[in-house]
């Protein structure tokens, strides 16, 4: 009985160190840390990706943060995300391949900016978020130096400079 009671709990020690040592790999992304080289593909067939110009990030979650983004960059013109030194991802992976093929791609089709589309679970996973809050994150030299969740157009515009 002690021999099983102890190799219990050396099998649960080894689990233990190992789900550590996989959270730690996972680090969330907060002000300080080196924001990761994201490259993917956007509404066009094109790559949307972080460089060392990366100056803002926007992502959305959720439908809501995608509508709140549109909203605001579509109603500016063409080329806005390159003249804030920024690029906009969102993650679409919750949403069945018949929906984003009928009806997201062809509304994002007639944006006037590039949408860099997180299609597989967990490609945007470590992008903090809020539930339906549109999320900027400000990069200086690579680094995250914020990140402000913006819940309407007033904040969204507020945190990413536009008036």
């Amino acid at each position: 009985m002690r021999f099983k009671a102890l190799l219990l709990s050396r099998v649960a020690g080894g689990l233990l160190a190992l789900v550590l040592s996989l959270a730690a790999d996972a680090a969330p992304i907060l002000p300080g840390a080196v924001f990761p080289a994201l490259a993917l593909e956007d509404q066009h067939g094109r790559t949307v990706s972080t460089s060392a110009n990366t100056r803002l990030v926007l992502f959305a979650a959720d439908k809501a943060a995608s509508d709140l983004i549109n909203e605001v960059l579509a109603a500016r013109p063409a080329g806005v995300l390159d003249g804030l030194g920024a690029v906009y991802f969102a993650d679409i992976s919750a949403m069945p391949a018949l929906v984003t093929r009928m009806f997201a791609l062809p509304a994002l089709r007639e944006m006037p900016f590039a949408v860099g589309l997180g299609r597989e679970a967990g490609q945007l996973a470590d992008l903090p978020r809020q539930k339906g809050a549109a999320t900027v994150v400000r990069l200086v030299d690579g680094k995250v130096a914020s990140i402000e969740y913006a819940r309407n157009v007033g904040q969204l515009m507020q945190a990413i400079g536009l008036k």
